[in-house]
């Protein structure tokens, strides 16, 4: 998806926002694309140049033009992403990896961004959205939303080893803990585990395994709060609906 000029919804946006963030948020591109449109003399603010990808904007009031185009509010849109295994949740990614926004193409969306982040080698339900106050409630920790994964681990954990899991570690000064963890089925040498988290420390699951000695071999995402992946084939992205959304108002 290239940056592209936005429909006006009339619903106001919040003040005193950096330029780039405000083109982000505007729905025209992301923070990194804006800094180069800004830094190219591409941007106008009340009619002037501006250079300055830091200057605070008024989104409210002042006019931002971009290529003599003015840039105004986006429609929100809400898309839920079976992520697959292999691609990082970012669109301008130094390494040149694959990202998630290749499930993406071909859609008719506006600029948006994950709720959120699946490591590289996870799987499952992502949220996108252009929505930035939709995101923050949602990753909030306060709000203290439920995600759930199922994970394969390869090793047959017995009761005490999963007790122990249940208690929880400190990992680098970091305490990870979980809901709840829940054996579902196991099989020869492997496992699989229902462990549900209602914060997201960097690769916590990944981390709170580990430091019981056990190997994750997949890692997949199936739910947030009461929002489930479903039959959502790998790879590909569809809008919610309005009831799926309530479901994450609850």
């Amino acid at each position: 998806m290239t940056p592209r000029h936005t429909h006006h919804t009339g619903r106001p946006a919040s003040a005193g926002v950096s330029l780039n963030r405000a083109l982000s948020k505007l729905g025209l591109c992301s923070r990194t694309q804006a800094q180069v449109l800004i830094a190219a003399g591409r941007v106008r603010v009340g009619g002037k140049v501006v250079r300055d990808a830091a200057l605070r904007v008024d989104m409210n009031r002042d006019r931002i033009v971009v290529d003599g185009e003015a840039v105004i509010a986006e429609r929100k849109v809400y898309v839920m992403l079976n992520k697959p295994r292999g691609l990082v949740t970012t669109r301008d990614d130094p390494l040149e990896r694959d990202t998630v926004y290749a499930c993406l193409e071909g859609l008719d969306l506006p600029y948006v961004s994950p709720v959120g982040r699946l490591d590289k080698a996870s799987e499952g339900l992502l949220l996108m959205t252009n929505d930035t106050r939709f995101a923050n409630r949602l990753m909030d920790p306060a709000s203290h939303l439920p995600k759930t994964y199922h994970v394969q681990v390869a090793t047959v954990p017995d009761e005490t080893l999963l007790d122990r899991l249940r208690t929880g570690v400190t990992v680098d000064g970091e305490t990870l803990t979980a809901n709840s963890i829940v054996l579902l089925r196991s099989g020869g040498r492997t496992a699989w585990l229902e462990i549900v988290l209602d914060e997201g420390k960097n690769r916590h699951i990944r981390r709170l395994l580990a430091a019981h000695g056990i190997k994750v071999k997949r890692l997949i995402r199936i739910a947030i709060g009461r929002l489930h992946l479903g039959d959502l084939a790998k790879g590909t992205a569809r809008s919610l609906t309005a009831e799926e959304l309530a479901l994450l108002a609850e």
